[in-house]
């Protein structure tokens, strides 16, 4: 009886890390966080962290994972209801996106905030997840009607290049994130369409 109730104290205590963390390097930065910051804003011994995450980079990689999770799951529950025309679900995986980064999620600021060259250790796992990740909008920019001398790499990378920055001027109430990604695709489809 009492081994899960340990257990599920040592997964709160991990959650709350984890949140701790997320919040703590979207404020500070990754490289402006200590472990010892951490360990303050979670009430703990910065000892006792090591419990948990055997190094600052190890519990990035944990905050970048959730985060990874977080866009994926609104993503594909977009795109698992989405039309069949490219467009229309280019606009449904950007509203998705847009949601879950607009909506204030730590987790998600971490992942198109901490560049993957400020953990070097965790640098390769960290690529490895955004490509993850991002592997969905390769598979629907491919899928559209494209003018020939539009290059759909750099269509894809300038979209979410553009939807990350968008909590930096985002202002609540003045749009919507459906809003914004139709705005958004219908600027691409303007200009990167087949004519």
């Amino acid at each position: 009886m009492s081994a899960p109730a340990q257990t599920l104290r040592s997964d709160n205590r991990r959650e709350l890390i984890l949140e701790s963390a997320a919040d703590l390097f979207v404020r500070r930065g990754y490289g402006g966080t200590s472990m010892r910051d951490i360990a303050k804003a979670t009430g703990m011994l910065s000892g006792s962290l090591y419990y948990h995450f055997a190094s600052k980079e190890a519990l990035l990689l944990s905050v970048f994972e959730e985060g990874v999770r977080l866009l994926s799951d609104s993503v594909d529950q977009a795109l698992a209801t989405a039309p069949t025309d490219p467009w229309e679900r280019l606009q449904a995986g950007a509203q998705a996106h847009l949601s879950v980064l607009l909506d204030g999620s730590n987790f998600a600021h971490v992942v198109v905030r901490v560049l993957p060259g400020d953990a070097p250790g965790a640098q390769a796992a960290l690529i490895a997840l955004r490509d993850q990740y991002e592997a969905r909008f390769y598979t629907i920019v491919d899928a559209l009607p494209l003018d020939p001398q539009t290059d759909p790499s750099i269509l894809r990378l300038m979209l979410l290049g553009a939807m990350n920055h968008t909590p930096v001027w985002f202002q609540p109430g003045r749009a919507t994130p459906a809003e914004l990604a139709r705005h958004f695709i219908r600027n691409l489809r303007g200009t990167a369409a087949t004519p």
